[in-house]
């Protein structure tokens, strides 16, 4: 094996993953020594081995096997990042793969900016790109900001991360979900030097997983326990007012909303909307005013949860006018003077939609400058 200059680690944890595809993503189409970590979690090693192929004995391949019983990748994530030695990580996932000279664009980008993080651009299987982080102009690539650039919507840390400053960063374990969440603010908030890799290969995120599954909404509880590690992180009590709000609009757009969806149809909004009220109050607590930057859209929703005065299925057209950015209740928050504040919807959603529109230009020399292995 190669002294790599980046490790890249896959949790698999089912026999239907295509891991033998991510795999050949890394190392098919990759100039740059790489090392490609796969953790079989959960499941016996050797069947992932035999789904891995023509990889199951690739000098740069290495097989690694973690049962913890526990169902969240943070575990071989960082078993993983546990085992790395290159100086620079990244992770992918079992069903994804990485367009053809991914990781070189990553590399290549990092050497112009000595940047400590890279940020991945993501393409659907759909075709369509993330337009996600919402950065300035929509065309910002080098030297963000994690206020200014947004880059708390970004919650995957897909890309390249530089083992010299953050080693020894972790997912957090034992969580049922949100695992990622403290990882990438951290990353975003203690960076120093970010660069986002806008016009190169992309991150390719695909959908055709057969063994996902659903279920009913976990306590509210267990979906927002990630907000005790954010809160007690030393980097969180050293934020100024503006960049904790920054942070914590991101967590009440997404992540509560969410919440309030899901809990629409089964158990019923009335059924948490005690806990949800605690999560809002905790996330004012720590980003006071923060609820100044949410849309007249937004804040209807959360009067009504707040009343108490309407049933599940009233909150229906309420969540569906949040998502009419047409609207200007949608676009717009209360207080006229801050329509044009940075965190507030209509720069956020302009930004985003900028953004998506630059995704789509690809670098003339983003993919057909780099030397291959094989062609796909």
């Amino acid at each position: 094996m190669r002294n790599p200059t980046v490790d890249v680690t896959i949790a698999v944890h089912s026999a239907t993953r295509p891991i033998a595809r991510a795999v050949a993503s890394v190392i098919d189409h990759t100039r740059a020594a790489v090392r490609v970590t796969v953790v079989a979690h959960n499941i016996d090693p050797e069947i992932i081995r035999a789904n891995l192929g023509e990889f199951a004995n690739h000098p740069d391949v290495r097989l690694l096997a973690l049962r913890d019983n526990i169902s969240s990748p943070a575990g071989p994530m960082n078993l993983g990042m546990e085992h790395a030695s290159a100086p620079f990580h990244s992770l992918l996932g079992s069903d994804d793969e990485l367009e053809p000279g991914a990781l070189d664009s990553w590399l290549e980008l990092q050497r112009s900016t000595r940047a400590s993080v890279v940020i991945a651009r993501i393409r659907l299987s759909t075709g369509v790109y993330d337009p996600y982080p919402p950065v300035r102009n929509g065309r910002r690539t080098t030297k963000l900001h994690a206020r200014k650039d947004r880059l708390h919507y970004r919650s995957a840390p897909l890309g390249l991360v530089q083992r010299a400053r953050f080693g020894d960063l972790r997912l957090s374990e034992g969580l049922a979900s949100g695992e990622d969440l403290a990882y990438a603010s951290a990353l975003w908030l203690t960076g120093g030097t970010i660069a986002y890799d806008l016009h190169g290969p992309a991150y390719l995120g695909h959908d055709d997983a057969i063994d996902r599954v659903t279920s009913a909404p976990r306590p509210l509880v267990e979906d927002f326990a990630f907000l005790d590690e954010i809160e007690g992180a030393p980097w969180f009590a050293g934020l100024s007012r503006a960049d904790r709000r920054a942070l914590v609009v991101k967590f009440i757009r997404i992540h509560v909303f969410d919440a309030i969806a899901a809990r629409v149809i089964d158990p019923g909004v009335a059924v948490e909307r005690g806990d949800l009220i605690k999560v809002l109050d905790r996330l004012e607590r720590m980003a006071p005013g923060v609820l100044r930057m949410l849309s007249r859209a937004d804040r209807h929703v959360i009067d009504a949860l707040r009343t108490g005065a309407i049933e599940s299925q009233e909150y229906v057209p309420l969540l569906a006018a949040r998502w009419n950015y047409r609207s200007l209740a949608a676009l717009l928050p209360r207080n006229p003077a801050l329509i044009l504040a940075p965190q507030a919807p209509l720069r956020t959603l302009a930004a985003g939609a900028r953004s998506l529109s630059a995704r789509h230009r690809t670098r003339p020399d983003a993919v057909n400058t780099h030397e291959t292995r094989d062609a796909i």
